[in-house]
């Protein structure tokens, strides 16, 4: 099992910048950017891979409602091109909460989104022309970018249906906030199966933890909840927390010594993970120690 870095504390250009530089020394196989509502991951990728030379590098995720394949398909491309062909390319269509009540536009039949999407996505990203009309979007045309290799492509997936659409038309699968029992029970095997019964290479399974190595796990906790405590109310995330057994999505963060953190990196191995994305929570301090512990496990 491969570990690379989920996101980073930073909040300015050169911190993130700096955070995945010291992934790359550390011996980390990847870094990993989210797409929020802030700094926009594939040109934070393209910077990166100027800066620092060998890491690989990737977006968890895009969101595929708020832009068009083609579009879409340029930029990785160009990434793809300016880092020397390490993108891997996480999508996904997100949240109906956020779709709908941030964007402003409709979550309707996101499957179906997902499935049509990848069918133009992934042509396009091959370098070849386009015309596809589907039920939830249209495309017309080609991207050229001389030189740029297709990116592998991952999909945020959890439930059967995505999972199933992943294994036949993406390189994988990549996810937060799921722990290694629904991983190995349920993830892993349906999204194999389908890679399998499409002919395709066994995929790629890539979850982000969060974890710290800490005295004062509680704190943590709170931190996360206090952070991150809204999110656990999209439906998707609340289907998940009802699978773990837990209440909040402060409950799926690893907290305690380095035996605790260590007994979870080897339960994602189990459970059949190919990337875990460490996201190291705590303070600075705290979350130096997490990395530098976890990378001395890969």
């Amino acid at each position: 099992m491969r570990i690379g870095l989920y996101g980073t504390g930073q909040t300015g250009l050169d911190g993130i910048v700096g955070d995945i530089a010291e992934a790359e020394k550390l011996g980390l196989a990847s870094a990993f950017l989210p797409q929020l509502t802030a700094w926009d991951a594939l040109t934070v990728a393209a910077l990166a891979g100027q800066r620092v030379p060998r890491i690989g590098l990737g977006t968890a995720v895009v969101r595929t409602y708020a832009q068009h394949p083609l579009a879409l398909a340029g930029q990785a491309l160009t990434v793809q091109a300016a880092t020397g062909g390490r993108l891997t390319l996480g999508v996904g269509p997100s949240h109906r909460e956020v779709v709908e009540g941030v964007y402003g536009l409709s979550f309707d039949r996101p499957a179906r989104h997902v499935r049509e999407y990848l069918q133009a996505l992934v042509p396009l990203l091959r370098g070849e022309t386009v015309e596809f009309r589907g039920e939830t979007l249209s495309v017309s045309g080609t991207v050229e970018v001389p030189g740029a290799e297709p990116p592998s492509v991952l999909v945020s997936a959890l439930g059967p249906v995505m999972l199933g659409i992943a294994g036949e038309l993406a390189d994988g699968t990549v996810t937060v906030w799921a722990g290694p029992e629904v991983l190995g029970e349920q993830v892993v095997p349906k999204i194999t199966d389908a890679a399998s019964r499409a002919g395709r290479p066994a995929p790629r399974v890539v979850a982000a933890a969060m974890l710290s190595v800490t005295a004062v796990p509680d704190r943590v906790r709170d931190d996360i909840r206090a952070r991150f405590g809204a999110a656990g109310e999209f439906a998707s995330y609340r289907r998940l927390l009802r699978q773990q057994g837990k209440s909040g999505l402060e409950e799926t963060v690893t907290a305690g010594d380095e035996d605790l953190v260590a007994a979870t990196v080897r339960g994602f191995g189990e459970a059949g993970v190919t990337d875990l994305l460490v996201s190291p929570v705590g303070t600075d301090e705290e979350r130096r120690r997490t990395l530098e512990f976890v990378a001395g496990l890969a």
